[in-house]
């Protein structure tokens, strides 16, 4: 979206295509799950009434337009990608099969996981949770707008700190905004850790992908 109040702004595809594509010629495999706030968000569309399945449904979607967003910004980077839904659409991505996933990333290719989890009432968090297990992942990146995981919103609050480290049972006692409760569970169960960094700030991923300390760990 960047800085439009809607949509898809093609040279932040762009930019993420490009920091994706620098790691993966690390040897980094690299699966993405994408979200679709910038289109439709559908926690919000059930708040005003919409039936929660049906507007989850249509959020799952606009993930989706958004993976074949990326999908495009990637290959013309000549970076080779696939597109796995949870939701069948063979018209225009595969299907999720979890082994057929793994195999791409063996490959070398991007795998860009769209349509969350496939089921109403998860987010995508909760998704990029799940699929992170289901690849064997060795960390979660959380790329977002702010450098980290702070005390308070640091948007509002100019006294915020941000923590270099931070372990789940604190994220889930405090209500930190990291990720919803769902997921910061499956990954304290599983011990996968997440760090949550600054996707904006060109150069950030590799940063990250080569250790230097940038953002927050969210670890045991």
């Amino acid at each position: 979206m960047g800085e439009q109040p809607f949509g898809i702004d093609p040279a932040v595809a762009t930019q993420v295509a490009r920091e994706i594509g620098e790691i993966q010629q690390l040897g980094v495999q690299v699966g993405v799950v994408i979200g679709g706030g910038n289109l439709f968000r559908g926690l919000a569309a059930s708040a005003r009434g919409m039936d929660r399945s049906t507007a989850d449904y249509m959020g799952m979607l606009a993930t989706v337009i958004n993976a074949l967003a990326l999908q495009d910004a990637l290959e013309q980077l000549g970076v080779t990608t696939r597109v796995a839904t949870a939701i069948e659409m063979r018209a225009v991505a595969e299907p999720f099969i979890r082994r057929r996933a793994i195999r791409h990333l063996e490959k070398g290719r991007v795998v860009l996981f769209a349509a969350g989890t496939g089921n109403p009432y998860f987010t995508t968090d909760t998704a990029a949770a799940l699929r992170a297990m289901e690849m064997r992942a060795e960390v979660i990146l959380k790329g977002t707008k702010v450098d980290g995981v702070y005390t308070a919103d640091p948007m509002t609050d100019k006294g915020a700190k941000r923590y270099e480290t931070i372990s789940y049972l604190e994220v889930l006692e405090k209500s930190l905004k990291v990720m919803d409760a769902t997921a910061i569970s499956l990954c304290m169960d599983n011990k996968l850790p997440i760090v949550v960094f600054n996707l904006r700030e060109p150069g950030n991923l590799r940063r990250v992908i080569m250790g230097d300390p940038v953002g927050t760990t969210v670890m045991a």
